[in-house]
């Protein structure tokens, strides 16, 4: 750090030691650090598993190049020229420093009127009497002015190499970073591009893009500037000790021994934040099982199970707090206790040994500024979170693909003919090893002619399609085209062959004709139009005001689906595939274009192999071949009529299908009549898309991951907030007050001491030109003891900052955590569905936003009234002593601080333009890994890389422009200091000599001043993240004023005392808040008398357990009712009508604590007794197997249960449905995962639950259903059929067919 009068430096330094770590101190956010860069929930875990550092130092610049490695030794050399540069302003300052003593030494000889100056020495007079001719002119021996002059021009010329040497140490090493990151960055995005889509399964997008910006970052830190910063300050350091020892050997080894204690510092941090995980994981285990909590009325207790976890975490924060307030001030103490021992021995090495001048005394007792190493702590900080994000970066650099799709290597058939085979292919995601989704897969699809593959949602018809595009290689057996393996081939040849169409097609951000010829590289205009002519593309492109130049926008967002879904199959057709592979092509359409897509379909089979996955009849119906798939094998193969007469996978696909289309087509009919008729052709859509949900749902979560782009929804929630207002968060750290009072009172003191410093400082000097011995020893002496007052006083006021300060704050914290957490259980079920609003995403607010809002109360309050102390105080003492002198220094005031403020934030770096710089390249880079699997089957991924490598270019030409700017900053922070002290000391010579001020005035006013510029400079910058804070609590505040549509919280709505449970639904519709696009119910009507059993029945997706959800309340119908005793759902009171409801769901989620306390759940309004416990768990066949645990009902169940078996969580989630003994008891498929001994257990329990209670039972297996009242058969959000078993038998309709076939339901 460049400092002038070296003693600044000293305090500038300490000051600054004491700051690098109340940062942390100040914002317990320290330890978040890492984590609030990121906007992904994910994040947070990953970095407290920050992989083992595998990457050496120097292995960071393993890209660098020649040129790279010149300019990096140079900027090296620059620096320590530079580090060099302080130590030598010492030697300068201690001569300085003897010139104004020897000067006031002879001013006081001179001010003897029987002395005189004769040839430049002072004797006694000739003559007495002429000393009264007072016209006798006094001259003097030392020109004070000119040799101020002389100082002067020392000053500006080791400013003026400091410049320089500052500019090009900095720009040096940033301009040679900005080289290696690009190289780097291409390396890694051309590396990523080609590993195999296995590999993507593993490794979330959004972990991408975080690592290709913020990891490389790091990087890039590590690399840039910081490398030179901390050479130059090790060689201060060094140099430090180099003058100290050759000055005076013997002050300096008293120093050091005094300054040893300093190094104990620099520990601690990171520990709240495992003390918050406690409390963190319960946040996770609530929010994730959300629907339960609600369900059971559990929110008032997890919010007191969180906030007694809370209380852990607030305790770490608060002994930091005191930690850091106890190392800051003993820092502090051992500061001024070696100032006071090293003034003490050395004014004695001055005085009675004269082994010093007083100027070494100085220049010796500053060594201990430049000793400071904490200033190079940043850097090595910087460095080792490089070399940990250098870790994963370089080794998915060096990783070879397993699959590699840019290789040249395999071989090009000359013909194809396009059959294909699998031969007893075994398969599992890599992301999933444990789900097999292939089991032993037998197929032949015969060449041009079409294939259609059916069966239900996971059973392995989508992997089957990805095997033969090579995305995956089986596990066992293999793959065949034309009877040849197809990992023989070449990759890119053989996936040109294959055109695919899925079912959500992705486009890319770019014109439709630029998306079509993605197909095919350099394909012609003409060829594109009889593409889209052969799509039924043509004419609504032709209708577009820019035709074929129309933008698609982000992922095709500007086209409907059918659009996209023509657009899709103009660019499968233009590549003139042999194989065309369509997966579930028109499932996401409504009827119209449907039909349009479907025609343009069956046109372009002709003479292919095709291949189609579908779940409409109508368009499989006309397939050559159908293959239907159960469980990963292929269980039957024929026509239509064929598989009809096999009463199988089809068979059932078709009853329930068919009756389904018939009855909505007759409620269409009705429907039409009245206004509220078929707003959405999209009703169609709802099976499909229900059932494509559902498929989607048992795919691995990458695959998800890529459907939903996981960036594009974190961005936007962030600009939206407005900063929040400070008065409202000092309302919620209200209580407080007397803290946070005290601690101002501490941090005003502290402010405070700087000055102080100068005033002592200046002090000593002054007492080097006293005459009188015993004066002066008394003197010095008693300064010494002055030091270590302030000294122990500065010690109690930190302590007193620091703990005030974190106590208040983390109350504030807790106290935000708590009602964050309330406010979110408060929420409708409806809020949770929503992306933004995941387990993750919210556990990670509730742990950062929170304790980031820290910032703007307490340490921020601290903070200012600290610097304005250390203002007030030193403008008060210079102006006191000279306000002329000051009236200068103020001049140069702002750039002070300006300097302080910018170091500081040089240590944060400029990672906010880089961002800004990368945007253009990581819009590319999303969209290219949000969309892999498209472009991999259309062998894009070199166009990819190409551009990106072409977005590289203006982030290294804004690294180059910001290197010179960045570095001609530094050269000024650094230099102007010392143009700052050149002129001051000038024109303190000249008040000496013309104004008689006393030289230790001059020294007063310099420091007292430069000092505390220095401080606001860095107090400006070092204000924990206050805008941040400022932000976090906007969201805190949004998330506390929104106000749920189904509130839990209010007494409001209907409670009655004789609760009957007779339940009506009245043409209900609905859908769900977060996919509106889909008709789940569709005018349901059923209704159950009290005590009665009603069962549901149809394929998955149909309505069942949604209307089991509105009977919850956890949403209400959009339109239509539901009734309960005649009471509509919507006006009773939410937790009264929950109360009166058990639920049994197919998962049961326990909750991690022991097995009675997951029984007591059952009921949150009351205190049970183990007796109710005991019952419950007899009356559902649990206690004899409780009984046989060790530890009996205090069994730990595991988290989410997973100590227990199934069958075991079922029947824990039975006695806790029984506990509350419900009205009303909803059993959710709440035997069908289960084993068959196991379910006869259950089975018996729900039936003895079942009694005198009105119930309603989703269920999937018909022995479950048979003795139900009445049986409803659902399919497409309506009521089909309903009656008893024996009237829907002899109705021989759906239910019949699914009873006589014995086929499975779902």
């Amino acid at each position: 750090m460049p400092t002038g009068s070296v003693k600044l430096q000293s305090i500038k330094h300490l000051g600054q030691e004491n700051h690098s770590y109340e940062v942390s101190d100040e914002e317990p956010t320290g330890s978040y650090i890492t984590i609030t860069h990121s906007k992904k929930g994910e994040k947070a875990q990953k970095n407290e598993e920050q992989p083992a550092i595998r990457v050496g130092f120097f292995e960071l610049f393993r890209f660098a190049t020649c040129k790279d490695i010149q300019m990096m030794v140079v900027g090296c050399v620059c620096a320590l020229l530079h580090g060099s540069a302080q130590p030598l302003m010492l030697l300068v300052f201690g001569l300085l420093t003897d010139t104004f003593i020897e000067y006031d030494i002879e001013l006081q000889e001179l001010s003897d009127d029987r002395k005189e100056c004769v040839n430049n020495t002072i004797q006694w007079k000739k003559n007495y009497t002429a000393a009264y001719n007072l016209s006798a002119p006094v001259n003097q021996l030392l020109d004070i002015e000119y040799e101020m002059m002389m100082f002067a021009f020392y000053y500006v010329g080791i400013g003026a190499a400091v410049f320089l040497l500052g500019y090009l140490q900095i720009s040096l090493w940033v301009t040679a970073a900005a080289k290696q990151i690009q190289l780097i960055r291409k390396l890694y995005f051309s590396k990523v591009m080609r590993m195999e889509i296995g590999w993507f399964d593993c490794t979330s997008v959004g972990e991408l893009n975080t690592r290709m910006s913020d990891d490389i970052n790091k990087i890039n830190d590590a690399i840039a500037d910081q490398v030179s910063i901390f050479v130059q300050r090790f060689t201060t350091f060094v140099c430090g000790f180099c003058v100290g020892f050759v000055k005076g050997w013997k002050l300096t080894l008293v120093i050091i021994a005094a300054t040893s204690l300093l190094l104990s510092i620099n520990l601690l941090t990171g520990m709240e934040l495992q003390a918050y995980a406690k409390a963190g994981s319960v946040a996770d285990e609530v929010l994730s099982s959300i629907r339960t909590v609600a369900a059971f009325g559990g929110e008032k207790k997890e919010v007191q199970r969180y906030d007694r976890n809370l209380v852990s975490a607030q305790r770490w924060g608060i002994r930091k707090g005191l930690i850091m307030g106890f190392f800051t001030g003993f820092m502090w103490l051992v500061i001024f206790l070696c100032y006071g021992l090293a003034f003490w021995y050395g004014s004695s090495l001055v005085v009675d040994t004269k082994e010093y001048t007083p100027g070494t005394l100085l220049q010796v007792s500053h060594i201990l500024s430049a000793m400071n190493l904490g200033q190079a702590s940043p850097c090595l900080e910087a460095f080792a979170s490089g070399r940990g994000a250098a870790t994963i970066i370089f080794e998915t650099i060096d990783r070879e693909p397993e699959i590699d799709c840019l290789s040249e290597a395999g071989y090009k058939l000359d013909r194809v003919k396009g059959d294909i085979e699998f031969h007893n292919v075994t398969f599992h995601y890599p992301s999933r090893p444990e789900v097999k989704i292939l089991d032993q897969l037998n197929v032949v699809v015969k060449s041009g002619e079409t294939t259609a593959f059916v069966g239900p949602s996971g059973a392995g018809k989508s992997t089957a399609i990805q095997l033969i595009q090579r995305f995956y290689d089986p596990k066992e057996g293999m793959v065949t085209l034309d009877g040849h393996d197809i990992r023989g081939l070449n990759i890119q040849w053989l996936r040109s062959l294959i055109g695919i169409v899925e079912q959500e097609p992705v486009l890319f951000a770019t014109t439709i004709a630029e998306n079509i010829r993605y197909g095919r590289p350099g394909v012609s205009d003409k060829d594109i139009i009889t593409a889209a002519k052969e799509a039924n593309a043509y004419n609504f492109i032709m209708d577009l005001p820019q035709k074929f130049d129309t933008l698609v926008g982000e992922g095709g967002g500007q086209m409907s689906g059918g659009q996209k879904q023509r657009i899709a199959i103009a660019r499968a057709l233009v590549r003139n595939p042999r194989i065309l592979l369509l997966d579930m092509a028109t499932s996401a359409l409504d009827n119209e274009s449907e039909a349009v897509v479907q025609e343009a379909l069956d046109k372009v089979r002709l003479g292919r192999t095709t291949i189609s996955i579908a779940h409409r009849l109508s368009t499989i119906k006309n397939a050559d071949v159908i293959v239907g798939f159960e469980h990963g094998r292929a269980v039957e193969r024929g026509k239509h009529n064929e598989l009809l007469e096999r009463k199988g996978v089809y068979f059932t696909l078709v009853t329930l299908q068919s009756q389904g289309d018939k009855a909505l087509n007759e409620k269409a009919r009705q429907s039409r009549s009245s206004p509220l008729g078929m707003t959405k052709s999209a009703l169609l859509q709802s099976k499909f898309f229900e059932r494509l949900i559902a498929s989607i749902r048992q795919r691995s979560r990458s695959q998800l991951s890529n459907l939903i782009p996981e960036n594009a929804f974190l961005e936007e929630d962030d600009e939206l907030v407005e900063p929040a207002p400070v008065a409202r968060i000092l309302k919620y750290n209200a209580p407080e007050w007397p803290y946070m009072l005290f601690g101002s009172i501490g941090a005003a003191v502290n402010g405070g001491v700087n000055p102080v410093y100068s005033l002592l400082f200046s002090q000593i000097l002054a007492t080097f030109s006293i005459q009188d011995p015993v004066a002066q020893r008394k003197e010095i002496n008693s300064i010494c003891l002055f030091f270590v007052v302030v000294g122990i006083v500065s010690f109690f006021t930190q302590l007193l900052q620091g703990y005030a300060f974190s106590k208040s704050g983390e109350l504030l914290t807790r106290r935000l955590r708590r009602l964050g957490f309330q406010a979110m259980l408060g929420q409708e079920v409806g809020w949770f569905d929503d992306h933004r609003n995941s387990p993750g995403a919210l556990t990670t607010r509730l742990a950062t936003d929170a304790s980031q809002v820290q910032g703007a109360t307490g340490s921020q309050i601290g903070m200012i009234v600290n610097s304005l102390a250390n203002i007030g105080v030193a403008l008060i003492i210079s102006f006191y002593f000279s306000w002329k002198l000051t009236l200068l220094i103020l001049c140069f005031l702002p750039f002070i601080a300006l300097s302080g403020g910018f170091q500081a934030s040089m240590l944060t770096g400029f990672a906010k333009q880089d961002k800004e710089a990368m945007e253009a390249a990581g819009q590319i880079s999303g969209e290219a890994l949000n969309n892999i699997r498209t472009i991999a089957g259309l062998g894009k991924e070199k166009t990819f890389v190409e551009m990106y490598e072409a977005q590289l270019d203006a982030p290294y030409q804004a690294a180059l422009k910001k290197a010179n700017i960045y570095g001609a900053c530094y050269g000024f922070s650094q230099c102007i200091i010392f143009l700052t002290n050149s002129a001051s000391y000038r024109f303190g010579g000249y008040l000496v000599q013309k104004e008689g001020l006393h030289f230790s005035l001059v020294f007063r006013v310099i420091s007292a001043i430069v000092t505390s510029g220095t401080a606001l400079g860095r107090a400006s910058s070092y204000t924990p993240d206050y805008a941040k804070a400022k932000i976090s609590a906007a969201r805190f505040f949004q998330l506390l004023d929104r106000v749920p549509q189904i509130s839990v919280y209010n007494d409001k709505g209907e409670k009655w005392d004789n609760f009957q449970g007779n339940i009506e639904f009245i043409e209900c519709k609905f859908t769900y808040p977060s996919r509106p696009d889909i008709q789940v119910l569709n005018g349901l009507n059923v209704s159950v008398k009290p005590g009665q059993t009603l069962a549901f029945v149809g394929s998955s997706g149909c309505g069942k357990s949604t209307s089991v959800q509105l009977l919850e309340r956890f949403y209400d119908p959009d339109h239509g009712k539901v009734l309960i005793d005649g009471h509509d759902t919507t006006r009773v009171n939410v937790s009264f009508l929950r109360s009166k409801i058990g639920i049994v769901s197919q998962e049961p989620i326990l909750f991690d604590c022991s097995i009675a306390e997951n029984i007591k759940y059952g009921d949150n309004l009351r205190e049970i007794s183990m007796n109710e416990v005991i019952s419950a768990a007899k009356k559902a066949q649990l206690h004899d197997f409780v009984m046989a645990l060790p530890e009996k009902y205090d069994t730990n169940v595991g988290s989410q249960g997973s100590q227990l078996s199934r069958g075991q969580k079922q029947r824990i989630a039975i006695a806790r449905a029984i506990i509350r003994d419900p009205k009303i008891l909803l059993l959710d498929e709440a035997t069908s995962a289960l084993d068959t001994e196991s379910e006869k257990t259950v089975q018996e329990a729900l039936d003895k639950a079942r009694q005198g209670r009105t119930c309603i039972v989703i269920a999937h297996r018909l022995s479950t259903i048979q003795n139900s009242d009445i049986i409803a058969v659902m399919s497409r959000g309506i009521v089909i059929e309903k009656g008893t078993h024996d009237q829907l038998m002899a109705l021989k309709g759906a239910y019949y067919k699914l009873v006589t076939t014995g086929a499975p339901i779902s």
